[in-house]
Parts: C-alpha cells; structure tokens; sequence
C-alpha cells in the first residue's frame, strides 16, 4: 500500500537545524597565544579533523590553516611547483577566496563576513586536499 507524505518546510527546517546543533557540538576553541584554534567536525582524507587558526587583526580576523593542506600534499608526493598544478591550485582558491601565502591557505573577515569566511576556508582545505586523487605525484 502507498500512503502519500506530505513534506513540509517546518520538517526540512529542523533538520537543518539538527545539523547546524551538530556542526557547533563538534567544534572545539583551543587559545594557543594570541591564536584560536577551532577543530571542526570536517574530516580529511586521514580522518583527521580539519583544524584551522583565527587571529584578530585591525578589527577583523585572520583565518588560516596553517600551511597543513599544502604542507601534507607535498608530503604525500604531490607536485605543486609545475605551471599546470599551480593554475589548477590557484583557480580553486580563487572560487573560494582563499589567499596562499607561503604554504598557508588564508582569509580575511570582518565579524559580519566571519561565518561565511570560515566556510569558505574548509571548503579550499578539503577541495585542495582533495588534489592528491588527482594522481600529481612525483614520478
């Protein structure tokens, strides 16, 4: 027997709001000096949780992730330092916004933009990591 369902948007709702619940009871703020350290619930391809680094600055923040994706792509064998890769690499922080300065994958954000920049980062970090399945490695 089929029994219609009725879908509501007040269902859809709470979900999202179970999931935003999650998100916030999975995060953990750590103060290394004048830093915070926020350890969120995205994993990457160890199964690690992903971490990243706020700082203030001149009334607003520093978010960074402290050079980790680059730094463990490199580690995996990934080749970063040819033209193709860095187009690739570099195209894919601009869609998000993201800044590389040295190793480390960078934001910038007011208090207004701070929720929207921290995704914004995970987002880099996990579609950046995500270029070790791209099979760049060392030959």
């Amino acid at each position: 027997m089929i029994t219609d369902v009725v879908l509501r948007v007040q269902d859809i709702q709470n979900l999202i709001d179970d999931y935003h619940v999650c998100l916030k009871d999975k995060t953990v703020l750590n103060q290394i000096d004048e830093w915070i350290e926020i350890t969120t619930s995205y994993l990457d391809r160890h199964n690690d949780y992903l971490q990243i680094y706020v700082k203030k600055t001149n009334g607003g923040f520093l978010l960074t992730d402290d050079g980790y994706i680059i730094d463990d792509l490199k580690q995996s064998g990934c080749k970063l330092d040819n033209h193709k890769n860095q187009e690739l690499l570099q195209m894919t922080l601009n869609g998000f916004g993201v800044q590389k300065e040295g190793n480390e994958l960078q934001v910038h954000a007011s208090p207004e933009s701070f929720a929207s920049r921290k995704h914004n980062l995970l987002q880099a970090m996990l579609t950046v990591h995500d270029m070790f399945y791209l099979g760049i490695k060392t030959s």
